[in-house]
């Protein structure tokens, strides 16, 4: 997963696999992992469009890419029961 551009889809797929390979980690050491795995140009999207989607011109860049991920899930798993 080293390419830019990656799609909210494609993002909730990264997640899921890793989820498969570490079955007792919560969320966001989840979305710790895949944020590390998809390399310093993706964290660099991924923190650009959190701080976008929060209407903020600055953050910590790994904090802000993991909180994209979390967001992602977060929106595409829909609402829980």
């Amino acid at each position: 997963m080293r390419r830019v551009g990656v799609t909210d889809e494609e993002l909730l797929v990264e997640v899921a696999l890793t989820r498969l390979d570490h079955p007792d980690l919560d969320l966001e050491e989840i979305a710790e992992l895949v944020v590390r795995k998809a390399g310093p140009d993706a964290v660099l999207e991924f923190a650009s469009r959190n701080l976008a989607e929060r209407g903020e011109l600055r953050g910590a860049m790994f904090a802000a890419a993991v909180e994209h991920v979390i967001r992602v899930v977060l929106t595409l798993r829909g609402p829980s029961d």
